[in-house]
Formats: structure tokens, C-alpha cells, sequence
């Protein structure tokens, strides 16, 4: 049975992610807009008549449902794949605090305590040294030469 459900959950993730990147095109959106034109531009045939409206209705009620589901599944995929990597950050540096690395999880009320602790780092960091001091392009070149000098040299190999 689980096998069955991992092929479906395969099967789906596979199609959202087509269909996403199907619709999420130029194309996608002026094929819409034709099909909605020409549905316009055939009113006055069918003298807009309660079935001539039904049809685009009940079309766009259908495509609407379905994508709900495929927009949804695309950014739970999205939303995780980008926590992920945050979390690699968040565990790469060592300055950083590994309480966040599972910070979606916490409550409302736990989040708030943390923004305020960053907003106050914020405010602090606004106070003492202006922008181009705290990001110059020599901090980035000795942060590179840093991390790379930290490097394993099979792991230095795999970068290069």
C-alpha cells in the first residue's frame, strides 16, 4: 500500500510541476485570453444565451479548482526546497543560531519574541556602521578566501 501511495504522490508531483511550468508561461496566458475573445466575439451568434454563458463558467470554475491543487502542491515543494536550503545556511555558519533552523514550526507567539530580537540587532546595527563598511568588497573577497581555506580538499575539489 505505501508503495502505491509514493508512486501517486510521485505521479502528482510530477504533473504539478509540469503543469506549472506549462501555465506559468507567455503562451499559457494568451492561449486564456484567445479562448476568452473568441468566446466573446461569439456571444451575438448565440444571441448570449444562458448556455453560451454556462460554458465559460462552468470552464473556468473547473480550471480554477484544479489549479488550486496544482498551485498549491508547486509551493509546498517550493516552500520546503527553499526552508532546506536556509537551513543549510543557518547550520553552515557557525555565527548563526541553530534554534532557527526549524523556526517555521514554532507559534505566533514565539515568532513575535524573535522578530523583536532582530529588529532590536536591527536598529542596533542601523545606529553604528552605515552600509558600505558592513558590506564592502573586501569583506567578500576575505569571507570567500575564509570558507574556502575551511574547505575539506574533497569537498574544495567538488566546488571548483
Amino acid at each position: 500500500m505505501k508503495k502505491k501511495v509514493k508512486k501517486t504522490s510521485r505521479f502528482f508531483d510530477h504533473l504539478a510541476t509540469t503543469i506549472t511550468k506549462i501555465t506559468g508561461r507567455p503562451g499559457a496566458f494568451l492561449t486564456a485570453a484567445g479562448l476568452a475573445i473568441v468566446w466573446g466575439i461569439t456571444g451575438p451568434f448565440f444571441d448570449y444565451s444562458d448556455t453560451w454563458q454556462l460554458v465559460i463558467n462552468t470552464s473556468t470554475t473547473i480550471i480554477t479548482f484544479l489549479m488550486v491543487f496544482i498551485i498549491q502542491q508547486s509551493q509546498n515543494k517550493d516552500t520546503m526546497a527553499l526552508q532546506l536550503k536556509l537551513n543549510e545556511v543557518i547550520a553552515a555558519n557557525g555565527h548563526a543560531s541553530n534554534r532557527l533552523i526549524d523556526v517555521e514550526d514554532l507559534t505566533e507567539e514565539e515568532l513575535q519574541v524573535l522578530k523583536k530580537y532582530y529588529v532590536k540587532l536591527s536598529r542596533l546595527a542601523e545606529n553604528e556602521i552605515n552600509l558600505h563598511q558592513t558590506h564592502s568588497m573586501d569583506e567578500a573577497e576575505n569571507n570567500h578566501v575564509q570558507k574556502k581555506a575551511k574547505q575539506s580538499p574533497k569537498r574544495r575539489s567538488f566546488n571548483q
